[in-house]
């Protein structure tokens, strides 16, 4: 039985959250608006606008502002309910079509990229939690998938949105690079398709890259991708085992330090929703609106990170995460470009 003390706080804390979320809401509304005028991710675009609005307007969203618990729910909890939906875009059926070779390609892209990252972070002197978003990002899905690790390490607001600037800026560049250096060194058709599956970051930069050379391409490009999109919940449960056992993650903000599941719920969530799609019970027209709920969702959890961005303390993280976004791009373009001959 719920006490008249529990409602009643219950209440107040929708109440709180109401000026936060509408903030949020707006951001979301012009983030779409931008991505239909710009060739730009709404993703992106929310968190640029998010970070705008916190460095022109500090006080109403520091931590103790008046916006700060709509904001900080849109931020943890919208969240999660994206990832989830994301699993909609995937079945099992997929991966059977992608075969024995391009699971390979997969596997070879991911493992080399985010050990090699994680690797390269240490030796540059990245903080760990920016490393490990970063080695995120560019082995499994951009944005999307900083956002889901982010929700088990809880990295500071800065180093979220520098990792998504750097998969960005990268992505974005792979879209006009991947294609002139295919052309020199002869990749075309499926063999083109799988390396830029494996090589760009981001689902909507995957098919603006692979759409260069025709239906073959793209259809095995958005295989790859959406195979590496699957490893994201072992990946996210990894980290989350991984925090488990050291009972806190490096630069880890102080409320993140008890132990986290050990399976975190959204994974779970993001798991059932691919067994949902592989067993083909809910129709189209149902998996297009999840599509478009998931990016509101996710460009409205974004938009929330960006408002606790100050750019004063992202130009005190320095270069060097520069630097290893720059390598890392090297280094899963490269992974993929060898894989791809090797299964082509």
């Amino acid at each position: 039985m719920v006490s008249g003390d529990g409602v009643r706080g219950g209440v107040a804390g929708v109440v709180r959250a109401v000026p936060g979320l509408a903030l949020v809401a707006v951001l979301v509304v012009v983030a779409f608006l931008v991505g239909d005028v710009v060739d730009i991710s709404p993703l992106v675009a929310g968190i640029v606008l998010g970070a705008l609005v916190s460095n022109v307007s500090r006080g109403a969203v520091s931590e103790r502002g008046a916006l700060r618990p709509g904001v900080a729910f849109a931020g943890r909890s919208l969240l999660r309910w994206g990832v989830v939906l994301l699993g909609l875009r995937l079945s099992l059926g997929d991966l059977a079509d992608l075969g024995a070779k391009g699971l390979l390609v997969v596997a070879l892209v991911v493992t080399t990229t985010f050990f090699g990252t994680r690797w390269l972070a240490r030796r540059l002197g990245v903080a760990p939690a920016l490393g490990l978003l970063v080695a995120t990002g560019y082995a499994i899905c951009g944005a999307s998938a900083i956002a889901a690790v982010n929700g088990v390490v809880h990295a500071d607001e800065e180093e979220t949105a520098y990792a998504i600037t750097l998969v960005t800026i990268c992505g974005t560049l792979s879209i006009f690079l991947l294609p002139a250096i295919a052309g020199i060194v002869g990749l075309e058709g499926v063999a083109f398709g799988t390396w830029v599956g494996g090589a760009v970051h981001d689902v909507g930069q995957v098919v603006a890259t692979a759409s260069h050379d025709g239906d073959a391409a793209l259809e095995a490009a958005t295989v790859v991708k959406l195979t590496r999109v699957v490893l994201l919940a072992p990946l996210v449960a990894a980290v989350a085992l991984a925090s488990r056992r050291a009972g806190a993650v490096a630069g880890a903000r102080a409320e993140a330090q008890a132990r986290p599941p050990l399976v975190p719920a959204f994974v779970v969530g993001f798991l059932g929703a691919v067994v949902l799609r592989s067993i083909d019970v809910l129709p189209d027209d149902v998996l297009s609106a999840a599509a478009d709920v998931e990016k509101v969702l996710l460009t409205a959890a974004l938009a929330a990170m960006g408002l606790g961005v100050r750019i004063d303390r992202m130009r005190r993280i320095g270069h060097r995460p520069l630097v290893l976004g720059l390598v890392s791009w090297v280094l899963v373009a490269g992974a993929a470009y060898a894989a791809t001959l090797v299964v082509t």
